[in-house]
């Protein structure tokens, strides 16, 4: 029997080269942008891309390569502390890969915090309450189990909501 591996594995071959394409040679900076940055800063700000620069003609190979530009994007009222601290979050970086593969920071202001999580989840008929919670409990995983216990009541609370182009009792409009 095959060993079963991990989601880390599966997800960076699939999401691998979207992140390529911005210049991050992995998906790395992303799960440890909290540790580099600080759990509050990273709530308001994240790395969209890395920027290489160009390889100039005749360039020595033995000097390794130039550093790139992190692209940043950060909450509006976040911009002004995370441009004071770019020095120091430059250095993290270099820090926690080992070596200088960041020059400098560029911030880019855009919506970035995290979305209030949606309320209770109205009109889900009791019986059908019960189905997902029977059906999530023999996970043993507590945020897994928490994660497809929400996901179980959003589709069957959307399955149970009648189409937009549905007339009343939720029957198709002639």
């Amino acid at each position: 029997m095959a060993r079963p591996k991990p989601l880390a594995e599966l997800i960076d071959s699939c999401i691998g080269p979207a992140f390529a394409a911005q210049g991050f040679a992995s998906t790395d900076i992303l799960a440890a942008w909290p540790e580099i940055v600080g759990e509050r800063l990273a709530r308001y700000c994240r790395p969209a891309k890395l920027e290489w620069p160009r390889r100039r003609r005749g360039s020595e190979e033995g000097g390794g390569p130039e550093p790139g530009t992190l692209v940043v994007r950060v909450e509006g009222v976040f911009a002004i502390e995370l441009q004071h601290l770019a020095p120091v979050v430059v250095q993290r970086i270099n820090a926690h890969y080992g070596w200088a593969c960041v020059g400098k920071i560029v911030l880019k202001q855009d919506r970035v915090g995290q979305r209030a999580a949606a309320g209770p989840v109205r009109g889900v008929d009791p019986a059908r309450r019960g189905e997902v919670a029977k059906a999530v409990a023999g996970i043993e995983d507590a945020g897994l189990r928490e994660a497809l216990d929400r996901l179980g009541i959003a589709t069957v609370a959307t399955a149970g909501a009648p189409s937009p182009g549905a007339g009343p009792g939720g029957k198709p409009r002639r």
